[in-house]
């Protein structure tokens, strides 16, 4: 490669914007590796000098410096004396040299022959991917940037980074989580729940599903019947079909779950009372120990799904079912990052120590431990007082988002919605008997405004269309009424129509 051509090739390579997100250094950094690693330098071709590479991409020659630094002590780059830096040679090493085949394939197994479940065809909540981009995202479960405590977080990652902190965490565990983290789960997120356990009765998981997945895997054999409630959580329920339960729908009331005889002949009950899901009733609390007792009548077990315990605003909240058991019949599952980053995927489950002994045994088959990087954070996260500084927040937004939408549903929407009566961040409303909420959907859509069919939550063939769920945890507060509104118009139009 001729000398000449050299700026037309590195003015291609390299394409650096100040941005204020990315550093100069870093995105030259960055664009050196992808190139050397995509061999588009080649190894006998020298790289430009700091000098005049600094000339022809008009930065720094101390960015270039640094740049090439750092690559020469991370194996990219070698510098040869009075020849200036080249491509390591054996950074490239021990790689297969192939092309992608584009030949048409014959032959190949079919696939579609070899699925006994198809799981991919299990209804799902459904939301779209660039859900951020819509002006009215009355999604649920996913958090408002702008309340993200990011330097919070930035400080409890730069902790879990010190020499100790690795020595820690690094190392492959095997079955065991970090246990600074269950220790702040003991004393700092159980107790706000009324929940007191030790720390051989909890168990770190993927999240609050992945503490339910592992239930259902480990203590429901084949036919066993698992009550559910009705509408409910349609993760969950899929998880108990998949290990071959039936699964047996409960009603519900103004009060929660209903206790009665359908639950005769049940292995467990799955409930979520704090805050149902998807209809936001509170369970009170002697329908909490109409359960109980039945549980202990009938012999079977509670699994109880905490899944909002950290938006307890609206009043007084009511401490967790699993308070009240004095019997060890109620396994407790919630999650840790709900609330503020649920893509990190942290919950737990507090049950007795010998389920939590064979749920740890379970899950080394299955991925080992949930990574023990992301567990030290999230201690620190609790331990320094973090966590229950964003609750406070949280309680303060969330609850005047409550209040916005309440007034919205009030007065576009009168007696369709169910206001939260212990917390949580959405509505569940319920329109007139003709309205189809998915074709409601992508009327919405349409007009900027995202919203949640119901008809998911519901069991059997035929379930109710006229129901669909509000979030308001990541829309702004000034943007809930004029969202109402266009939904409400929406409604009209098709039920005239």
């Amino acid at each position: 490669m001729r000398a000449g051509s050299d700026t037309v090739m590195w003015h291609q390579l390299f394409q650096l914007t100040p941005n204020g997100e990315t550093s100069l250094q870093r995105q030259l950094r960055e664009q050196l590796v992808v190139a050397i690693l995509d061999g588009r330098i080649p190894a006998e071709h020298p790289l430009p000098s700091s000098r005049e590479l600094s000339r022809q991409l008009h930065v720094s020659r101390n960015t270039i410096v640094l740049a090439y630094e750092q690559l020469i002590d991370e194996g990219f780059l070698v510098a040869r004396e009075r020849r200036g830096y080249f491509v390591n040679p054996d950074i490239l090493r021990g790689r297969v040299e192939s092309q992608a085949d584009e030949t048409p394939s014959v032959d190949r197994i079919d696939w579609e022959k070899r699925f006994p479940l198809r799981v991919s065809r299990y209804p799902s909540v459904e939301k779209p991917q660039d859900w951020r981009k819509y002006p009215f995202p009355f999604v649920y479960g996913q958090p408002d940037t702008d309340l993200i405590p990011v330097n919070d977080w930035r400080e409890c990652v730069r902790q879990s980074l010190s020499v100790r902190s690795i020595h820690s965490w690094s190392p492959d565990v095997v079955n065991h989580d970090d246990s600074a983290l269950v220790e702040q789960i003991c004393q700092r997120v159980l107790p706000r729940r009324g929940v007191w356990a030790s720390p051989d009765e909890v168990l770190v998981t993927l999240g609050a599903q992945n503490a339910v997945k592992l239930v259902s895997a480990l203590l429901h054999p084949v036919g066993s019947v698992v009550g559910f409630e009705n509408p409910g959580y349609p993760d969950a329920r899929h998880m108990f079909s998949l290990h071959g339960g039936e699964v047996r729908p409960l009603e519900l009331d103004e009060e929660g779950v209903i206790v009665d005889d359908n639950m005769q002949g049940c292995h467990s009950v799955f409930v979520t009372p704090s805050h149902q899901s998807p209809t936001t009733v509170t369970m009170s609390l002697q329908r909490r120990l109409d359960l109980l007792a039945r549980a202990e009548a009938d012999d079977f077990f509670v699994i109880e799904d905490d899944y909002e315990c950290e938006t307890n605003y609206i009043g007084e909240p009511t401490p967790a079912l699993k308070s009240l058991d004095k019997r060890g019949r109620v396994i407790y599952v919630s999650s840790l990052t709900k609330t503020f980053a649920p893509g990190l995927r942290l919950g737990f489950l507090v049950a007795d120590k010998a389920v939590v002994r064979e749920l740890r045994a379970l899950r080394r088959l299955m991925y080992r431990h949930p990574p023990t990087n992301n567990q030290r954070t999230a201690s620190f996260f609790l331990s320094l007082g973090h966590h229950d500084s964003l609750v406070s927040r949280l309680h303060s937004s969330y609850r005047e988002r409550w209040q916005v939408m309440g007034a919205a549903l009030g007065k576009y929407l009168p007696d369709a919605a169910r206001a939260p009566s212990f917390g949580g961040t959405a509505f569940w409303v319920t329109g007139p008997e003709n309205l189809d909420a998915n074709l409601l959907m992508e009327a919405a859509l349409e007009r900027g405004v995202v919203i949640e069919p119901g008809d998911v939550f519901f069991a059997g063939d035929n379930p109710p269309r006229n129901c669909f769920r509000l979030g308001f945890s990541a829309i702004a507060a000034d943007r809930i009424e004029e969202g109402v509104r266009i939904i409400a118009e929406l409604i009209e139009q098709q039920l005239n129509s």
